[in-house]
């Protein structure tokens, strides 16, 4: 029942398509779609482009919650509605881009389905986990936060060119199924995205790798 001091901006939901201006949000959206072209080029096999495409996915996840951080004046379904929305991208981004990475590599070869369904399964559950009972001691995570997921993939292919693609699907699969594994562990990890410093540090890295990457396409 509302009170006197209710805040009648949190009584009533705004129109959907306001939440889209709000700048966090914003951010997110940047990142899907990075994410969706990532997915474009890994289904066309141009696996260069997928990468730049997949960290800065990341680049603008990690942008979202610094700059939400220090906005001011956003009300409770503002927050509300932005951790509902990063959680759904982060899904796609880190679910379900891996996923389509390893069925891509593997030429869609039937055996690729499980190491790709688990790597999905891993992140739906992670998120789930985390939706519901938060950081750990409300600092820390329990499980590999999955955007790592992304940020270890596009190290991993930077190795791509030194082996036979026979032999980088076997290790790219071991590699998937090792983050998949931890992202459902009971590990303790740090999170990282909610320090500047740690900001900085993956912007150098986002540039570094958009530039590696977009040295091998040309």
């Amino acid at each position: 029942m509302p009170t006197e001091n209710s805040d009648p901006q949190e009584q009533q939901p705004k129109p959907i398509l306001s939440y889209v201006w709000d700048l966090p949000n914003i951010c997110s959206l940047a990142g899907l779609g990075c994410t969706l072209l990532a997915i474009y080029f890994i289904i066309l096999g141009v696996y260069a482009a997928a990468m730049i495409g997949m960290i800065w996915a990341v680049a603008f996840d990690w942008a979202d919650g610094l700059v939400a951080r220090r906005m001011k004046g956003r009300t409770g379904s503002d927050r509300l509605f932005g951790g509902q929305l990063d959680v759904l991208i982060d899904i796609v981004s880190y679910g379900v881009t891996p996923a389509i990475l390893l069925l891509s590599y593997g030429k869609f070869e039937p055996v690729f389905l499980l190491g790709a369904f688990l790597m999905l399964a891993a992140g739906v559950i992670r998120l789930s986990y985390f939706s519901t009972f938060g950081l750990a001691d409300g600092s820390k995570y329990t499980g590999l936060a999955i955007d790592n997921n992304n940020i270890a993939l596009v190290f991993i292919f930077l190795f791509e060119g030194l082996f036979s693609s026979g032999v980088f699907s076997v290790i790219l699969y071991a590699s998937c199924l090792g983050l998949a594994a931890l992202n459902v562990s009971q590990i303790k990890t740090p999170k990282l995205s909610g320090n500047p410093v740690n900001v900085f540090l993956l912007a150098g890295y986002t540039l570094g790798m958009t530039v590696i990457y977009g040295w091998k396409l040309l």
